[in-house]
Protein backbone atom coordinates (compact mmCIF):
# COMPACT_ATOMS: atom_id res chain seq x y z
CA UNK A 1 0.00 0.00 0.00
CA UNK A 2 0.97 3.57 -0.97
CA UNK A 3 1.19 6.50 2.31
CA UNK A 4 1.06 9.79 2.56
CA UNK A 5 2.09 11.67 5.42
CA UNK A 6 2.19 15.71 6.22
CA UNK A 7 5.17 16.12 8.36
CA UNK A 8 6.19 19.58 10.43
CA UNK A 9 9.66 20.03 11.24
CA UNK A 10 12.45 22.50 12.69
CA UNK A 11 14.96 23.10 10.48
CA UNK A 12 17.41 24.51 12.46
CA UNK A 13 18.39 21.08 13.54
CA UNK A 14 19.61 19.68 10.07
CA UNK A 15 21.18 20.19 6.84
CA UNK A 16 18.27 20.10 5.00
CA UNK A 17 15.67 17.39 3.87
CA UNK A 18 17.75 15.17 1.31
CA UNK A 19 19.44 12.21 2.85
CA UNK A 20 23.32 12.79 2.88
CA UNK A 21 26.30 10.71 4.17
CA UNK A 22 27.69 12.70 6.75
CA UNK A 23 25.02 15.04 7.72
CA UNK A 24 22.23 14.94 9.81
CA UNK A 25 18.75 14.70 7.59
CA UNK A 26 15.05 15.56 7.73
CA UNK A 27 14.49 12.66 5.24
CA UNK A 28 17.18 10.05 7.01
CA UNK A 29 15.75 10.64 10.32
CA UNK A 30 12.28 10.11 9.08
CA UNK A 31 12.81 7.24 6.93
CA UNK A 32 14.57 5.70 10.30
CA UNK A 33 11.49 6.39 12.53
CA UNK A 34 8.75 4.97 9.71
CA UNK A 35 11.07 1.70 8.84
CA UNK A 36 10.67 0.89 12.93
CA UNK A 37 6.70 0.69 12.38
CA UNK A 38 6.99 -0.67 9.26
CA UNK A 39 9.53 -3.32 10.18
CA UNK A 40 11.18 -2.97 7.14
CA UNK A 41 13.73 -0.88 5.43
CA UNK A 42 11.42 2.30 4.13
CA UNK A 43 12.40 5.26 2.00
CA UNK A 44 10.76 8.60 1.03
CA UNK A 45 9.53 10.61 -1.31
CA UNK A 46 9.37 14.25 -0.88
CA UNK A 47 7.20 17.18 -2.34
CA UNK A 48 10.21 19.05 -1.76
CA UNK A 49 13.87 19.62 -0.70
CA UNK A 50 14.39 22.14 1.37
CA UNK A 51 17.70 23.64 2.44
CA UNK A 52 19.97 23.60 5.36
CA UNK A 53 17.72 25.57 8.38
CA UNK A 54 14.48 26.19 6.53
CA UNK A 55 11.15 24.52 8.00
CA UNK A 56 8.24 23.00 7.07
CA UNK A 57 4.73 23.31 8.55
CA UNK A 58 3.33 20.72 6.25
CA UNK A 59 6.05 18.84 3.94
CA UNK A 60 4.09 15.49 2.40
CA UNK A 61 6.14 12.74 2.04
CA UNK A 62 4.84 8.61 0.65
CA UNK A 63 6.19 5.42 0.83
CA UNK A 64 5.16 2.03 0.15
CA UNK A 65 5.01 -0.34 2.78
CA UNK A 66 3.95 -4.10 2.55
CA UNK A 67 3.72 -4.42 6.26
CA UNK A 68 -0.12 -3.32 7.04
CA UNK A 69 -0.35 -1.25 9.94
CA UNK A 70 -3.55 1.34 10.85
CA UNK A 71 -2.94 5.18 9.79
CA UNK A 72 -2.70 6.01 13.57
CA UNK A 73 0.57 4.11 13.75
CA UNK A 74 1.54 5.78 11.32
CA UNK A 75 1.32 9.41 13.15
CA UNK A 76 1.48 8.54 17.06
CA UNK A 77 4.21 5.45 16.08
CA UNK A 78 6.17 7.09 13.61
CA UNK A 79 6.34 10.05 16.27
CA UNK A 80 7.29 8.02 19.01
CA UNK A 81 10.47 7.44 17.09
CA UNK A 82 11.08 11.35 15.72
CA UNK A 83 12.88 13.84 17.97
CA UNK A 84 11.03 16.83 18.81
CA UNK A 85 11.92 19.01 15.86
CA UNK A 86 9.89 16.52 13.70
CA UNK A 87 6.20 15.67 13.85
CA UNK A 88 4.18 13.81 11.62
CA UNK A 89 0.91 15.37 11.49
CA UNK A 90 -1.33 13.17 9.23
CA UNK A 91 -1.70 9.84 6.84
CA UNK A 92 -3.94 8.54 4.69
CA UNK A 93 -3.78 6.26 2.35
CA UNK A 94 -2.97 7.05 -1.96
CA UNK A 95 -2.90 5.16 -4.77
CA UNK A 96 -0.39 4.08 -6.26
CA UNK A 97 -0.92 6.63 -8.93
CA UNK A 98 0.33 9.55 -6.21
CA UNK A 99 4.08 10.89 -6.09
CA UNK A 100 4.35 13.39 -3.12
CA UNK A 101 6.81 15.34 -5.63
CA UNK A 102 5.16 15.01 -9.69
CA UNK A 103 1.25 14.80 -8.52
CA UNK A 104 2.29 18.39 -6.80
CA UNK A 105 0.03 21.06 -8.59
CA UNK A 106 1.97 23.88 -6.81
CA UNK A 107 3.92 24.88 -3.46
CA UNK A 108 3.77 27.59 -1.14
CA UNK A 109 6.06 29.24 0.77
CA UNK A 110 5.81 31.77 3.81
CA UNK A 111 9.44 33.90 4.48
CA UNK A 112 9.23 35.51 7.92
CA UNK A 113 10.97 38.40 8.55
CA UNK A 114 11.79 40.64 11.54
CA UNK A 115 11.51 44.43 11.96
CA UNK A 116 13.08 45.68 15.45
CA UNK A 117 16.23 47.48 16.75
CA UNK A 118 17.32 44.29 18.42
CA UNK A 119 17.90 41.07 17.59
CA UNK A 120 15.79 37.90 19.47
CA UNK A 121 16.51 35.54 21.35
CA UNK A 122 13.57 33.38 21.62
CA UNK A 123 12.73 33.07 17.63
CA UNK A 124 16.46 32.56 16.97
CA UNK A 125 16.44 30.57 14.17
CA UNK A 126 12.44 30.62 13.20
CA UNK A 127 13.01 34.28 11.32
CA UNK A 128 14.87 36.85 9.52
CA UNK A 129 15.61 39.63 11.49
CA UNK A 130 16.24 43.13 10.16
CA UNK A 131 17.38 46.34 12.43
CA UNK A 132 16.56 48.69 9.24
CA UNK A 133 13.54 50.17 8.64
CA UNK A 134 11.83 48.52 5.69
CA UNK A 135 9.29 50.29 3.78
CA UNK A 136 6.19 47.23 3.29
CA UNK A 137 4.64 49.56 0.16
CA UNK A 138 7.89 49.46 -2.30
CA UNK A 139 8.05 46.12 -1.45
CA UNK A 140 4.91 45.11 -2.61
CA UNK A 141 5.13 47.20 -6.03
CA UNK A 142 8.34 45.43 -6.96
CA UNK A 143 6.81 41.97 -6.33
CA UNK A 144 4.25 42.68 -9.19
CA UNK A 145 6.74 42.17 -11.72
CA UNK A 146 7.58 38.58 -10.30
CA UNK A 147 3.95 37.27 -10.94
CA UNK A 148 3.44 35.03 -14.10
CA UNK A 149 5.68 33.13 -16.26
CA UNK A 150 9.21 33.95 -16.56
CA UNK A 151 12.52 32.87 -16.86
CA UNK A 152 13.76 32.79 -13.12
CA UNK A 153 17.65 32.18 -13.92
CA UNK A 154 18.63 35.28 -12.12
CA UNK A 155 16.89 34.20 -9.30
CA UNK A 156 18.29 30.47 -8.64
CA UNK A 157 21.78 29.57 -6.97
CA UNK A 158 23.89 29.19 -9.52
CA UNK A 159 24.85 25.40 -8.71
CA UNK A 160 21.11 24.98 -9.42
CA UNK A 161 20.77 21.74 -11.53
CA UNK A 162 17.03 21.87 -13.16
CA UNK A 163 17.07 21.93 -17.00
CA UNK A 164 14.50 24.41 -17.34
CA UNK A 165 14.60 28.19 -15.32
CA UNK A 166 10.90 29.10 -16.26
CA UNK A 167 8.80 29.16 -13.36
CA UNK A 168 5.11 30.51 -13.07
CA UNK A 169 4.70 31.86 -10.07
CA UNK A 170 0.75 32.49 -8.96
CA UNK A 171 0.53 34.54 -5.81
CA UNK A 172 3.86 36.78 -4.09
CA UNK A 173 1.79 39.05 -1.38
CA UNK A 174 3.43 40.79 1.40
CA UNK A 175 1.83 41.80 4.44
CA UNK A 176 2.89 42.84 7.92
CA UNK A 177 1.51 42.49 11.33
CA UNK A 178 3.37 44.64 13.81
CA UNK A 179 7.06 43.65 13.80
CA UNK A 180 6.48 40.57 11.52
CA UNK A 181 6.88 40.85 7.79
CA UNK A 182 5.42 38.36 5.58
CA UNK A 183 6.20 37.04 2.25
CA UNK A 184 3.75 34.59 0.83
CA UNK A 185 4.90 32.96 -2.37
CA UNK A 186 2.79 30.16 -4.65
CA UNK A 187 3.99 28.49 -7.72
CA UNK A 188 4.10 25.41 -9.81
CA UNK A 189 7.54 24.67 -8.66
CA UNK A 190 10.81 26.66 -7.32
CA UNK A 191 14.40 26.75 -8.62
CA UNK A 192 17.17 26.06 -6.03
CA UNK A 193 17.39 29.27 -3.34
CA UNK A 194 14.79 31.12 -5.78
CA UNK A 195 12.56 32.12 -2.40
CA UNK A 196 15.24 33.29 -0.90
CA UNK A 197 17.05 34.86 -3.64
CA UNK A 198 13.59 36.66 -4.30
CA UNK A 199 13.41 37.75 -0.46
CA UNK A 200 16.50 39.07 -0.54
CA UNK A 201 16.36 41.38 -3.87
CA UNK A 202 12.87 42.71 -1.95
CA UNK A 203 14.33 42.89 1.21
CA UNK A 204 17.02 45.42 -0.20
CA UNK A 205 14.45 47.56 -2.18
CA UNK A 206 12.41 47.40 0.92
CA UNK A 207 15.29 48.93 2.90
CA UNK A 208 15.49 51.86 0.21
CA UNK A 209 18.85 50.14 -1.45
CA UNK A 210 17.38 49.44 -4.89
CA UNK A 211 14.30 50.91 -6.54
CA UNK A 212 11.03 49.34 -7.03
CA UNK A 213 11.90 47.84 -11.02
CA UNK A 214 15.05 46.28 -9.28
CA UNK A 215 13.00 43.06 -9.34
CA UNK A 216 12.52 43.52 -13.20
CA UNK A 217 16.02 44.47 -13.91
CA UNK A 218 17.29 41.33 -12.32
CA UNK A 219 14.55 38.89 -13.99
CA UNK A 220 15.52 40.19 -17.52
CA UNK A 221 19.26 39.94 -17.08
CA UNK A 222 19.14 36.47 -16.38
CA UNK A 223 22.55 36.10 -14.71
CA UNK A 224 22.80 35.01 -10.80
CA UNK A 225 25.29 37.06 -10.22
CA UNK A 226 23.48 40.60 -10.74
CA UNK A 227 20.91 39.35 -8.71
CA UNK A 228 21.83 41.00 -5.07
CA UNK A 229 22.20 38.66 -1.91
CA UNK A 230 20.65 35.34 -1.02
CA UNK A 231 18.45 35.81 2.35
CA UNK A 232 19.00 33.64 5.15
CA UNK A 233 17.62 30.08 5.49
CA UNK A 234 16.09 31.18 9.32
CA UNK A 235 12.36 32.16 8.24
CA UNK A 236 11.65 30.26 5.47
CA UNK A 237 8.79 27.58 5.86
CA UNK A 238 7.05 25.30 3.49
CA UNK A 239 3.47 25.45 4.16
CA UNK A 240 1.12 23.73 1.73
CA UNK A 241 1.33 21.36 -0.72
CA UNK A 242 -1.79 21.47 -3.42
CA UNK A 243 -2.69 18.33 -5.02
CA UNK A 244 -6.10 17.41 -7.58
CA UNK A 245 -8.86 17.16 -5.28
CA UNK A 246 -9.17 13.72 -5.93
CA UNK A 247 -6.33 12.91 -3.26
CA UNK A 248 -7.70 14.27 -0.41
CA UNK A 249 -4.55 15.85 1.21
CA UNK A 250 -5.74 19.72 0.55
CA UNK A 251 -6.05 20.20 4.33
CA UNK A 252 -5.97 24.14 5.60
CA UNK A 253 -2.79 26.16 5.39
CA UNK A 254 -0.73 25.85 8.46
CA UNK A 255 0.88 28.88 8.84
CA UNK A 256 4.29 29.25 11.25
CA UNK A 257 2.94 29.17 14.93
CA UNK A 258 5.11 32.44 15.07
CA UNK A 259 2.49 34.31 13.28
CA UNK A 260 0.29 34.20 16.10
CA UNK A 261 1.98 36.70 18.32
Amino acid sequence: MRIALGVEYNGSHFSGWQRQTNAKSVQQTLEQAISKVADAMTFVQAAGRTDTGVHATEQVVHFDCDNTRELKAWIMGVNSYLPNSVSVLWAKHVDEQFHARFSAKSRRYRYVIYQHATRPALLDGLLTWQYANIDLGKMQNAAKHLVGTHDFTSYRAVACQAKDPTRTVYELNLSQRNEFIFMDIRANGFLHHMVRNIAGVLISIGKNEQHEDWTLEVLENCDRTLGGITAPAAGLYLVKVQYDEKYGLNEKIRWPAITAI
